[in-house]
């Protein structure tokens, strides 16, 4: 932007952003989620800029949220949940699997999970979520059954939950994770399979089943509970029955 627009810190006004954010997306390809991705970030180096009196007072200020068409996200139905696990060649896989739709965690808190964080009596673990916070999500009796059988077949003494198939059995990392997860779902001939997709899939079907949102919230690590409902695309058959009994 800087580059761009070509002025001093203190003589970008505005208009001048209004102009460059135009601009930006009049030349490129980019959508209007990417456009107001680029308002955050302006929004926040100028709110710095001010905080540190480099100037009075930030021009983002009065540039609003760009709206976005909001677009409904894929689930994982239960069928594609069966062509997943059937196509799983190996225990680890499987284990992950499980693990991803029964406790809904970001991939990353899954690489960061060590064999001494499962309680497997309680079926629980601690994970470390964004913004170093710790909380406790529940695993599936299958989950706890795949995880105890995959670890039985472990012949390294590392602390990792997950680590490769092959010498020197690294921890798993989240591109690793995510490269066995696509491949996955490419054998099983569904599009898009991905770990998030696994979390939206857990947050839709706790909601879907009568979990109460903040619930789904607390398990998921959300701070606001709009972000929680983002990920959960309510089956629309739910809603049409709670309108019969509800309201007419």
């Amino acid at each position: 932007m800087l580059d761009t627009v070509n002025l001093p810190i203190n003589e970008i006004t505005t208009e001048t952003l209004r102009n460059y954010l135009s601009n930006y997306k009049n030349n490129s390809t980019a959508g209007m989620v990417t456009i107001d991705n680029i308002r955050r970030t302006l929004s926040s180096f100028f709110a710095w800029l001010e905080n540190e009196d480099y100037i009075v007072k930030s021009p983002v200020r009065r540039i609003h949220k760009v709206k976005a068409t909001k677009k409904v996200k894929e689930t994982l139905t239960d069928e594609n949940l069966e062509k997943l696990r059937d196509t799983c060649s190996n225990v680890r896989d499987l284990a992950i699997l499980e693990l991803l739709i029964s406790t809904g965690m970001r991939v990353g808190e899954l690489t960061r999970l060590n064999i001494a964080d499962m309680n497997f009596q309680e079926r629980s673990c601690i994970v470390l979520g964004k913004g170093n916070s710790e909380r406790e999500v529940y695993f599936s009796a299958k989950s706890k059954m795949y995880i105890e059988k995959y670890l039985e077949t472990r012949t390294d003494d590392n602390e990792a939950l997950f680590v490769s198939l092959i010498k020197p059995y690294n921890r798993l990392g989240i591109s690793g994770i995510e490269i066995a997860i696509r491949n996955l779902g490419r054998e099983a001939n569904i599009n898009k399979v991905h770990p998030h997709k696994f979390r939206r899939t857990m947050a839709t079907m706790a909601i879907d089943k009568g979990m109460p949102v903040e619930q789904v919230q607390k398990l998921l690590g959300h701070i606001k509970i709009d972000t929680t409902m983002e990920y959960a695309m309510v089956n629309q058959n739910n809603v049409k029955n709670s309108h019969r009994k509800y309201i007419t």
